[in-house]
Protein backbone atom coordinates (compact mmCIF):
# COMPACT_ATOMS: atom_id res chain seq x y z
CA UNK A 1 0.00 0.00 0.00
CA UNK A 2 1.18 3.60 -1.06
CA UNK A 3 0.93 5.65 2.15
CA UNK A 4 1.22 8.80 0.30
CA UNK A 5 -1.12 8.13 -2.44
CA UNK A 6 -4.16 6.26 -0.55
CA UNK A 7 -3.88 8.76 2.69
CA UNK A 8 -3.86 11.94 0.14
CA UNK A 9 -6.76 10.46 -2.11
CA UNK A 10 -9.14 12.81 -3.16
CA UNK A 11 -12.51 11.61 -0.98
CA UNK A 12 -10.11 9.68 0.94
CA UNK A 13 -11.92 9.19 4.85
CA UNK A 14 -10.44 7.80 7.96
CA UNK A 15 -13.59 4.61 6.98
CA UNK A 16 -11.84 3.97 3.95
CA UNK A 17 -8.23 4.16 5.37
CA UNK A 18 -9.04 2.03 7.84
CA UNK A 19 -10.72 -0.71 6.14
CA UNK A 20 -7.61 -0.68 3.85
CA UNK A 21 -5.22 -0.66 6.58
CA UNK A 22 -7.32 -3.30 8.95
CA UNK A 23 -4.59 -6.19 7.62
CA UNK A 24 -1.54 -5.01 8.99
CA UNK A 25 -2.03 -4.53 12.67
CA UNK A 26 0.88 -5.67 14.34
CA UNK A 27 -0.01 -8.29 16.95
CA UNK A 28 1.45 -7.33 20.20
CA UNK A 29 -0.01 -6.60 23.63
CA UNK A 30 -1.94 -3.45 22.70
CA UNK A 31 -3.10 -4.33 19.13
CA UNK A 32 -6.75 -3.60 17.67
CA UNK A 33 -8.92 -2.96 15.22
CA UNK A 34 -9.25 0.87 14.60
CA UNK A 35 -12.46 2.51 15.50
CA UNK A 36 -14.20 3.77 12.43
CA UNK A 37 -14.16 7.72 13.22
CA UNK A 38 -14.72 9.69 15.51
CA UNK A 39 -17.37 10.07 18.03
CA UNK A 40 -19.29 12.65 15.61
CA UNK A 41 -22.57 12.98 16.91
CA UNK A 42 -21.98 10.91 20.13
CA UNK A 43 -21.24 13.67 21.97
CA UNK A 44 -22.26 13.33 25.57
CA UNK A 45 -21.63 14.94 28.92
CA UNK A 46 -23.03 12.45 31.23
CA UNK A 47 -20.53 9.47 30.72
CA UNK A 48 -19.61 6.71 32.45
CA UNK A 49 -17.11 5.80 29.99
CA UNK A 50 -15.36 8.68 28.47
CA UNK A 51 -14.09 7.30 25.31
CA UNK A 52 -14.85 5.43 21.85
CA UNK A 53 -12.77 2.78 22.04
CA UNK A 54 -12.23 -1.30 19.50
CA UNK A 55 -13.97 -3.70 20.84
CA UNK A 56 -12.23 -6.13 23.34
CA UNK A 57 -11.07 -2.59 25.90
CA UNK A 58 -12.31 -1.72 28.70
CA UNK A 59 -12.22 2.22 30.35
CA UNK A 60 -12.05 2.18 34.38
CA UNK A 61 -11.33 5.59 36.44
CA UNK A 62 -7.93 5.89 38.52
CA UNK A 63 -8.86 8.92 40.39
CA UNK A 64 -10.47 12.26 39.56
CA UNK A 65 -12.13 15.48 41.03
CA UNK A 66 -14.45 13.40 43.42
CA UNK A 67 -11.67 11.10 44.82
CA UNK A 68 -9.02 14.24 45.18
CA UNK A 69 -10.19 18.07 44.80
CA UNK A 70 -7.22 19.73 44.11
CA UNK A 71 -8.82 22.96 43.53
CA UNK A 72 -12.23 22.98 44.08
CA UNK A 73 -14.30 25.34 42.60
CA UNK A 74 -12.41 25.47 39.72
CA UNK A 75 -11.57 22.88 36.66
CA UNK A 76 -8.20 21.27 37.93
CA UNK A 77 -6.35 20.72 34.77
CA UNK A 78 -5.20 17.45 34.81
CA UNK A 79 -2.37 17.45 32.69
CA UNK A 80 0.31 14.87 32.01
CA UNK A 81 1.51 11.52 34.01
CA UNK A 82 4.19 9.38 34.46
CA UNK A 83 4.57 6.29 36.80
CA UNK A 84 7.39 5.42 39.18
CA UNK A 85 9.55 3.80 36.53
CA UNK A 86 12.48 2.40 39.11
CA UNK A 87 13.17 1.79 42.46
CA UNK A 88 10.67 0.33 45.71
CA UNK A 89 7.39 -1.06 43.80
CA UNK A 90 8.39 0.22 40.50
CA UNK A 91 5.03 0.94 38.46
CA UNK A 92 2.94 1.41 41.51
CA UNK A 93 2.52 4.86 41.60
CA UNK A 94 1.39 7.54 39.40
CA UNK A 95 2.33 11.45 39.17
CA UNK A 96 0.01 13.80 37.61
CA UNK A 97 0.24 17.66 36.87
CA UNK A 98 -2.16 20.18 37.00
CA UNK A 99 -2.15 23.10 34.49
CA UNK A 100 -3.94 25.77 36.72
CA UNK A 101 -2.86 29.23 36.75
CA UNK A 102 -1.29 29.60 40.60
CA UNK A 103 -0.72 27.42 43.25
CA UNK A 104 -0.24 24.48 40.89
CA UNK A 105 0.47 21.23 41.74
CA UNK A 106 1.40 17.56 41.37
CA UNK A 107 0.27 14.73 42.60
CA UNK A 108 0.35 11.18 43.61
CA UNK A 109 -2.02 7.96 43.23
CA UNK A 110 -1.21 4.64 44.46
CA UNK A 111 -2.52 2.62 41.98
CA UNK A 112 -3.10 -0.73 43.88
CA UNK A 113 -5.13 1.27 46.84
CA UNK A 114 -6.72 4.22 44.64
CA UNK A 115 -5.40 6.65 47.61
CA UNK A 116 -4.40 9.77 46.09
CA UNK A 117 -3.01 12.70 47.67
CA UNK A 118 -1.07 16.35 46.70
CA UNK A 119 2.59 15.25 46.26
CA UNK A 120 4.19 19.30 46.17
CA UNK A 121 2.66 22.29 45.32
CA UNK A 122 3.26 26.01 45.12
CA UNK A 123 2.08 29.48 45.47
CA UNK A 124 4.48 30.31 42.65
CA UNK A 125 3.91 27.29 40.15
CA UNK A 126 1.49 27.79 37.42
CA UNK A 127 0.33 26.09 34.83
CA UNK A 128 2.82 23.12 35.29
CA UNK A 129 2.21 20.68 32.51
CA UNK A 130 4.38 18.23 31.25
CA UNK A 131 6.31 15.52 33.35
CA UNK A 132 8.92 12.95 33.34
CA UNK A 133 10.46 10.03 35.34
CA UNK A 134 14.51 10.37 35.11
CA UNK A 135 16.81 7.38 35.24
CA UNK A 136 18.07 8.70 38.50
CA UNK A 137 14.91 8.53 39.75
CA UNK A 138 13.47 11.87 40.30
CA UNK A 139 10.37 13.72 38.55
CA UNK A 140 10.75 16.29 36.22
CA UNK A 141 8.25 18.83 35.47
CA UNK A 142 7.56 21.83 34.15
CA UNK A 143 5.65 25.55 33.54
CA UNK A 144 3.75 26.60 30.20
CA UNK A 145 3.89 29.94 30.78
CA UNK A 146 6.09 32.80 30.19
CA UNK A 147 9.19 32.43 32.94
CA UNK A 148 8.77 28.96 33.33
CA UNK A 149 10.83 26.83 34.58
CA UNK A 150 11.90 22.76 35.13
CA UNK A 151 11.86 21.72 38.33
CA UNK A 152 13.31 18.66 39.98
CA UNK A 153 11.49 16.30 42.60
CA UNK A 154 13.63 14.44 44.79
CA UNK A 155 11.47 11.30 46.50
CA UNK A 156 11.99 9.73 49.70
CA UNK A 157 14.43 6.84 48.51
CA UNK A 158 11.80 4.24 50.69
CA UNK A 159 8.82 5.86 50.20
CA UNK A 160 7.87 6.61 46.51
CA UNK A 161 4.33 9.09 47.68
CA UNK A 162 6.56 11.70 49.40
CA UNK A 163 8.74 14.23 48.61
CA UNK A 164 12.14 15.36 50.23
CA UNK A 165 12.57 18.60 48.45
CA UNK A 166 12.45 20.53 45.28
CA UNK A 167 14.85 22.31 43.28
CA UNK A 168 14.03 24.77 40.07
CA UNK A 169 16.31 24.15 36.93
CA UNK A 170 16.97 27.39 35.24
CA UNK A 171 19.62 25.59 33.40
CA UNK A 172 17.40 23.44 31.47
CA UNK A 173 15.90 27.46 30.00
CA UNK A 174 13.48 29.87 31.27
CA UNK A 175 10.39 29.69 28.60
CA UNK A 176 6.76 27.85 28.08
CA UNK A 177 7.64 24.10 29.09
CA UNK A 178 5.47 21.49 28.47
CA UNK A 179 6.97 18.45 27.12
CA UNK A 180 10.20 16.91 28.89
CA UNK A 181 12.12 14.27 27.46
CA UNK A 182 15.57 12.71 29.05
CA UNK A 183 17.82 10.61 27.06
CA UNK A 184 19.61 7.68 28.57
CA UNK A 185 22.85 9.35 28.46
CA UNK A 186 21.25 12.34 30.55
CA UNK A 187 20.62 15.05 28.45
CA UNK A 188 17.28 16.79 28.93
CA UNK A 189 14.92 17.66 25.60
CA UNK A 190 12.30 20.58 25.77
CA UNK A 191 10.60 22.75 23.83
CA UNK A 192 9.82 26.00 24.41
CA UNK A 193 5.74 25.93 23.27
CA UNK A 194 4.62 29.17 21.42
CA UNK A 195 4.26 29.94 17.50
CA UNK A 196 8.15 30.72 16.82
CA UNK A 197 9.55 28.16 19.68
CA UNK A 198 12.49 26.05 19.53
CA UNK A 199 13.40 22.59 20.19
CA UNK A 200 16.13 22.64 23.05
CA UNK A 201 19.01 20.03 24.50
CA UNK A 202 20.77 20.12 27.53
CA UNK A 203 23.92 18.33 28.26
CA UNK A 204 24.59 17.97 32.39
CA UNK A 205 28.50 18.50 33.20
CA UNK A 206 27.57 15.19 34.78
CA UNK A 207 24.77 12.86 34.14
CA UNK A 208 22.31 12.96 37.02
CA UNK A 209 23.45 16.58 37.81
CA UNK A 210 20.97 18.81 36.43
CA UNK A 211 22.73 22.04 38.50
CA UNK A 212 25.54 22.44 35.79
CA UNK A 213 25.67 21.76 31.64
CA UNK A 214 25.24 23.69 28.64
CA UNK A 215 21.88 24.36 26.32
CA UNK A 216 21.59 24.05 23.17
CA UNK A 217 18.97 24.78 20.71
CA UNK A 218 18.55 23.20 17.42
CA UNK A 219 18.87 24.60 13.66
CA UNK A 220 17.98 23.12 11.20
CA UNK A 221 21.16 23.44 7.43
CA UNK A 222 20.77 25.68 4.48
CA UNK A 223 18.13 27.90 5.75
CA UNK A 224 18.44 31.42 5.66
CA UNK A 225 17.91 33.44 8.75
CA UNK A 226 14.27 34.54 7.21
CA UNK A 227 13.54 30.85 6.77
CA UNK A 228 14.58 29.90 10.24
CA UNK A 229 11.64 31.87 11.73
CA UNK A 230 8.58 30.68 11.97
CA UNK A 231 5.79 30.78 9.16
CA UNK A 232 2.54 28.69 8.45
CA UNK A 233 3.18 29.22 4.79
CA UNK A 234 6.95 27.29 5.05
CA UNK A 235 7.23 24.87 8.17
CA UNK A 236 6.31 21.94 5.64
CA UNK A 237 10.48 23.20 4.19
CA UNK A 238 11.77 22.72 7.68
CA UNK A 239 13.24 19.76 7.14
CA UNK A 240 16.96 18.27 6.84
CA UNK A 241 20.33 17.89 8.62
CA UNK A 242 20.76 19.89 11.71
CA UNK A 243 23.08 21.18 14.44
CA UNK A 244 23.15 21.77 18.17
CA UNK A 245 23.77 25.44 18.75
CA UNK A 246 24.93 26.50 21.86
CA UNK A 247 23.53 28.97 23.87
CA UNK A 248 24.37 31.74 26.29
CA UNK A 249 23.99 29.94 29.83
CA UNK A 250 23.51 32.98 31.56
CA UNK A 251 21.06 34.51 29.22
CA UNK A 252 19.04 31.23 28.57
CA UNK A 253 18.56 31.02 32.28
CA UNK A 254 16.88 33.95 32.21
CA UNK A 255 14.80 34.19 28.73
CA UNK A 256 15.44 30.89 26.52
CA UNK A 257 13.51 32.26 23.84
CA UNK A 258 15.92 35.17 23.34
CA UNK A 259 19.03 32.97 23.93
CA UNK A 260 17.67 31.10 20.94
CA UNK A 261 16.94 33.97 18.98
CA UNK A 262 20.70 35.12 19.31
CA UNK A 263 21.87 32.28 17.33
CA UNK A 264 19.42 31.95 14.71
CA UNK A 265 17.66 28.96 16.20
CA UNK A 266 14.86 27.08 13.71
CA UNK A 267 11.46 27.91 14.87
CA UNK A 268 8.35 26.04 14.77
CA UNK A 269 4.53 26.32 15.41
CA UNK A 270 3.82 25.40 19.23
CA UNK A 271 6.11 22.98 19.86
CA UNK A 272 4.01 21.13 22.81
CA UNK A 273 5.90 17.48 23.46
CA UNK A 274 8.55 15.67 22.87
CA UNK A 275 8.99 11.39 23.07
CA UNK A 276 12.36 9.85 22.88
CA UNK A 277 12.58 6.13 21.42
CA UNK A 278 15.52 4.20 20.41
CA UNK A 279 17.78 7.26 18.80
CA UNK A 280 14.50 8.95 17.76
CA UNK A 281 13.30 12.19 19.51
CA UNK A 282 9.65 12.77 18.13
CA UNK A 283 8.29 16.10 18.20
CA UNK A 284 4.30 17.49 18.41
CA UNK A 285 4.03 20.35 16.31
CA UNK A 286 0.71 22.02 17.28
CA UNK A 287 -0.07 24.87 14.84
CA UNK A 288 1.84 22.66 11.91
CA UNK A 289 -0.75 19.83 12.33
CA UNK A 290 2.58 18.14 12.18
CA UNK A 291 5.11 15.65 14.35
CA UNK A 292 8.57 15.54 12.82
CA UNK A 293 11.27 12.92 14.04
CA UNK A 294 14.58 14.01 15.05
CA UNK A 295 17.30 11.22 14.20
CA UNK A 296 19.88 12.02 17.07
CA UNK A 297 22.45 9.84 15.60
CA UNK A 298 22.11 11.08 12.23
CA UNK A 299 21.09 14.51 12.31
CA UNK A 300 18.18 14.38 10.24
CA UNK A 301 14.57 16.33 10.76
CA UNK A 302 11.86 14.63 8.95
CA UNK A 303 8.27 15.02 8.79
CA UNK A 304 6.67 12.14 10.82
CA UNK A 305 3.56 12.55 10.66
CA UNK A 306 1.01 15.26 8.49
CA UNK A 307 -2.56 15.38 6.69
CA UNK A 308 -2.59 14.69 3.60
CA UNK A 309 1.10 12.96 3.81
CA UNK A 310 0.19 9.39 5.86
CA UNK A 311 -3.42 10.48 7.30
CA UNK A 312 -6.31 12.23 6.29
CA UNK A 313 -7.16 15.85 7.00
CA UNK A 314 -9.65 16.34 9.53
CA UNK A 315 -13.51 17.91 8.18
CA UNK A 316 -15.77 17.46 11.06
CA UNK A 317 -18.73 19.61 9.01
CA UNK A 318 -18.49 16.90 6.54
CA UNK A 319 -18.02 14.07 9.32
CA UNK A 320 -14.32 12.89 8.02
CA UNK A 321 -12.34 12.11 10.67
CA UNK A 322 -8.72 12.97 10.53
CA UNK A 323 -5.49 14.18 12.02
CA UNK A 324 -5.88 17.80 14.28
CA UNK A 325 -3.49 19.42 16.87
CA UNK A 326 -1.60 17.22 18.23
CA UNK A 327 -0.49 17.51 21.59
CA UNK A 328 0.82 14.69 23.99
CA UNK A 329 3.12 12.15 22.99
CA UNK A 330 3.89 8.30 24.27
CA UNK A 331 5.58 5.08 23.41
CA UNK A 332 3.61 2.32 23.14
CA UNK A 333 4.39 -1.70 23.28
CA UNK A 334 6.52 -2.22 20.18
CA UNK A 335 7.60 1.02 20.04
CA UNK A 336 5.00 2.53 18.24
CA UNK A 337 4.60 6.29 19.30
CA UNK A 338 1.22 7.51 20.09
CA UNK A 339 -0.44 11.16 19.64
CA UNK A 340 -3.31 12.59 21.09
CA UNK A 341 -4.65 15.68 19.89
CA UNK A 342 -5.97 18.77 21.28
CA UNK A 343 -9.08 18.87 19.56
CA UNK A 344 -13.10 18.44 19.44
CA UNK A 345 -13.33 15.73 19.30
CA UNK A 346 -10.23 14.73 20.49
CA UNK A 347 -9.26 11.81 19.56
CA UNK A 348 -6.05 9.41 20.27
CA UNK A 349 -3.95 8.00 17.36
CA UNK A 350 -1.03 5.38 17.14
CA UNK A 351 1.53 5.40 13.99
CA UNK A 352 2.73 2.65 12.25
CA UNK A 353 6.63 2.15 11.96
CA UNK A 354 8.53 3.87 8.90
CA UNK A 355 9.76 0.57 7.57
CA UNK A 356 10.41 1.94 4.14
CA UNK A 357 13.29 4.13 5.92
CA UNK A 358 11.92 7.80 4.35
CA UNK A 359 11.13 9.30 7.48
CA UNK A 360 7.26 9.10 7.71
CA UNK A 361 5.31 7.30 9.17
CA UNK A 362 3.80 4.31 7.15
CA UNK A 363 -0.04 5.39 8.33
CA UNK A 364 -1.60 5.76 11.34
CA UNK A 365 -5.07 4.41 13.19
CA UNK A 366 -6.93 5.53 14.95
CA UNK A 367 -7.38 3.97 18.55
CA UNK A 368 -10.33 6.15 20.64
CA UNK A 369 -12.15 9.16 20.79
CA UNK A 370 -13.07 11.41 23.63
CA UNK A 371 -17.33 11.82 23.56
CA UNK A 372 -16.86 14.75 25.77
CA UNK A 373 -17.09 17.51 23.18
CA UNK A 374 -15.18 20.19 24.80
CA UNK A 375 -12.90 18.44 26.64
CA UNK A 376 -9.14 17.62 25.91
CA UNK A 377 -6.92 14.34 26.19
CA UNK A 378 -4.28 16.03 27.89
CA UNK A 379 -1.59 13.33 28.74
CA UNK A 380 -0.79 9.48 27.11
CA UNK A 381 1.06 7.44 29.39
CA UNK A 382 1.95 3.30 28.95
CA UNK A 383 3.45 2.45 32.27
CA UNK A 384 4.82 -1.35 33.46
CA UNK A 385 1.10 -2.89 32.01
CA UNK A 386 1.85 -3.29 28.03
CA UNK A 387 -1.94 -3.58 27.90
CA UNK A 388 -2.64 -0.53 29.82
CA UNK A 389 -2.80 2.96 28.59
CA UNK A 390 -3.47 5.78 31.07
CA UNK A 391 -4.76 9.37 29.82
CA UNK A 392 -5.78 12.62 31.47
CA UNK A 393 -9.15 14.34 30.78
CA UNK A 394 -9.36 18.12 31.44
CA UNK A 395 -11.95 20.73 31.60
CA UNK A 396 -14.76 18.53 30.32
CA UNK A 397 -18.15 19.05 30.80
CA UNK A 398 -19.43 16.88 33.21
CA UNK A 399 -18.91 18.48 36.68
CA UNK A 400 -16.11 16.88 38.73
CA UNK A 401 -14.71 14.94 36.11
CA UNK A 402 -10.63 16.19 35.69
CA UNK A 403 -9.09 13.12 36.35
CA UNK A 404 -7.53 10.06 34.82
CA UNK A 405 -8.43 6.95 33.43
CA UNK A 406 -6.58 3.51 32.40
CA UNK A 407 -7.54 1.93 28.62
CA UNK A 408 -7.24 -1.73 29.29
CA UNK A 409 -7.03 -4.25 26.54
CA UNK A 410 -9.23 -7.16 28.25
Amino acid sequence: MNKHLIAGAAGCTFVALAALAAPAQAAGPFSFEPIPGSAYGQASDSWTEPYLVPDGYSQHLVADETVLDVFPGQDDLSDMNTVNETGPQAGRYLYRTHEVGANAAMVVVDLQTGDAKVLVQDPAWGRVDGIEWTPWGTLLFGEERDGGQVHEVFLDPKDPTRAVRVEARPQIGVMRHEGIGVGADGSVYVIDELNGGSIYKFEPTRRGDLSEGRLYALRLSGLSAAEQKWSPDTFKDKVGSFEWVALDQTLAAADGNAASDAVGATEFGRPEDVEIIGNVLYVANTSEDRVVAIDLGQKTLSTFVLPGLNVPAEDKSAGVTGFNNPDNLAEGPGGRLWIVEDNDFSDIWATRKDTDGDGAADGLDLFASLTDENAETSGIYFGKDPKTMFVNIQHPDKPLADGTWAITRR
